[in-house]
């Protein structure tokens, strides 16, 4: 099974650069599962149903997210009936919508997607080392193929993630900073890793938002109101190869497009 994991997708810059790119990707990478990181899609900063069913038309399988989830207050009673957006599973379960998605790919295999937060630096939720745990011990046994997004801040928190799913999940992948990370390995437990997949977006800016605008932030302490970029688009994401019989991951590549 091959799997495309799209790293956070930025504002309409980086929605126009996966509609304009993906077909594309799926069909010359022999895609069989496409997941996208959507909590900046609407505007940079979260994600409404219309953004959610646009994605998924466009042939994405499942949408994770992260802390930007709760942004758009339109979101909360569309996350209940759609499975296929995914909040972080280590807020509280009272809240609506889920963290994991069991799905078939389009080789026919069965696929868990994980969404996970971190903790340093974010909003307070459960651990989500040991909601892991809870979770792969709830999954079917069949499902072998299990890919992780754990959004999260401090690379040291998802290294260690990391490094503590190894040989548990077929791959953990970072997402939050937008900016693509080269530790791209396959770790020995057979875990596919990368710290963080980068944004989906406009790169000539300061992680998705107007650079003058984050410049004029930092030179005066006054508060600004943070608007996307739209220069230097560019689509970041890595392609996971799993052996569907073990689970474990067969190869991780970094994958990269720009828009023209």
């Amino acid at each position: 099974m091959r799997i495309l994991f799209i790293g956070d997708i930025f504002a309409s810059p980086g929605r126009k650069i996966v509609a304009d790119k993906l077909h594309y990707i799926v069909s010359t990478e022999q895609i069989d599962l496409v997941v996208a990181n959507a909590e900046n899609a609407a505007g940079g900063f979260g994600v409404t149903p219309l953004i959610t069913e646009e994605l998924l038309k466009l042939g994405v399988d499942v949408l994770t997210t992260g802390n930007h989830i709760w942004d758009k207050r339109e979101i909360y009673d569309y996350l209940a009936g759609q499975p296929r957006l995914l909040r972080p599973a280590n807020y509280p379960s009272e809240l609506p919508g889920t963290g994991v998605a069991v799905l078939k790919a389009r080789d026919g295999a069965e696929c868990a997607v994980i969404n996970l937060q971190g903790r340093a630096h974010m909003p307070a939720t459960d651990c989500p080392f040991r909601k892991a745990d809870q979770i792969l011990a709830e999954l079917p046994p069949g499902v072998r193929v299990r890919l992780v997004d754990f959004h999260a801040e401090l690379t040291s928190e998802k290294m260690a993630m990391g490094w503590y799913l190894n040989g548990r999940v077929t791959a953990v992948v970072g997402t939050h900073t937008h900016i693509p990370t080269a530790d791209t390995r396959l770790l020995p437990g057979g875990t596919a890793y990368q710290t963080d997949v980068g944004m989906t977006g406009p790169y000539a800016s300061v992680i998705g938002v107007d650079k003058d605008v984050i410049l004029r932030r930092f030179l005066t302490s006054l508060p600004v109101r943070m608007e996307y970029a739209h220069g230097g688009v560019e689509l970041h994401a890595v392609i996971i190869d799993a052996d569907e019989a073990t689970g474990k991951a067969c190869g991780i590549k970094r994958y990269s497009a720009t828009e023209l």
